[in-house]
């Protein structure tokens, strides 16, 4: 943002963001983040001239923002690819739009399916973007069938470990699948190794799993998971998004009552988890 000519002031852990103008440049990303590369490509259709921002994310949500952009008026190319090019000063307007589905809320339910065993129909759901996730799954023995209509997800078996699962940029296996696809082999046949490279600290799920029943080796960047027998419900609490949706995914599987606390984490992301689930079979229900 500076590049383009914002101040920014981020003292007392607030960012105060402001610019009489801002001018098109050349942006090179050290990594090749969805968040930055979204916010750059947002300020830049307000600059003047034209950004070019590389080694850009290269998400599909990327290319869904740029498709909305381009309907408002915008002129944004690229996405889908490491270099998106914005030329900026275009006049926006309003647009009818049609978002694409959310494709780790689709993963969060298809591991649920595989965890508790059953089928699920996920209408809507675009299985190339997810086809990582869909791949493991039908290692460990789910059978998946996708079409136009959606992806379906049938699993009537104890799950089996799959070879090392290694977090990576799109399209690389996504960061914000690790934690439920952890959940949904927990009771496994022998041991799956991940291996996570994009995010610190993306293990905080691993010891509310642990009060389950889970056995989880950690050591540095990888997690060794070794299938149980039972698992069994507890009184767990949410570390963070994703990993709060890996606790409900362990606790479809696992015997007993399972209560998790602090899920403001989980609303972040999902629009009443409990009601999809509850919609799929689950007995579940939303403390207030």
């Amino acid at each position: 943002m500076r590049t383009l000519g914002a101040e920014i002031d981020d003292t007392g852990g607030m960012l105060h963001c402001r610019a009489a103008r801002l001018r098109g440049r050349e942006i090179v990303l050290s990594l090749p983040s969805v968040g930055a590369t979204e916010n750059l490509m947002l300020a830049a259709c307000g600059a003047e001239g034209t950004t070019s921002i590389c080694n850009a994310a290269r998400e599909p949500e990327i290319t869904d923002l740029q498709n909305f952009l381009n309907a408002c008026g915008a002129r944004v190319s690229g996405a889908g690819s490491t270099t998106v090019v914005i030329e900026g000063g275009h006049k926006l307007h309003g647009c009818t739009y049609t978002v694409m589905p959310d494709r780790i809320v689709a993963g969060t339910y298809l591991c649920a399916a595989a965890a508790a065993g059953g089928t699920v129909l996920l209408q809507g759901a675009r299985e190339q973007h997810l086809a990582t996730v869909t791949a493991v799954l039908r290692e460990a023995g789910c059978d998946i069938v996708s079409d136009s209509a959606g992806i379906a997800c049938v699993c009537r078996r104890r799950l089996r470990a799959v070879r090392p699962v290694r977090t990576a940029p799109y399209p690389g296996f996504p960061t914000d699948a690790q934690a439920i696809l952890m959940a949904a082999l927990l009771r496994s046949r022998g041991a799956t190794v991940f291996e996570e490279n994009i995010f610190e600290n993306r293990y905080r799920h691993v010891d509310e799993l642990a009060r389950m029943g889970a056995d989880i080796q950690v050591s540095g960047r990888t997690a060794v998971v070794t299938g149980v027998e039972t698992l069994r419900g507890a009184p767990v609490r949410c570390t963070d998004l994703r990993g709060g949706a890996a606790l409900c995914v362990a606790a479809l599987a696992a015997e007993g009552e399972t209560r998790i606390a602090e899920i403001g984490h989980i609303d972040r992301g999902y629009e009443r988890i409990e009601r999809d689930l509850r919609a799929l079979g689950a007995e579940i229900e939303r403390i207030e």
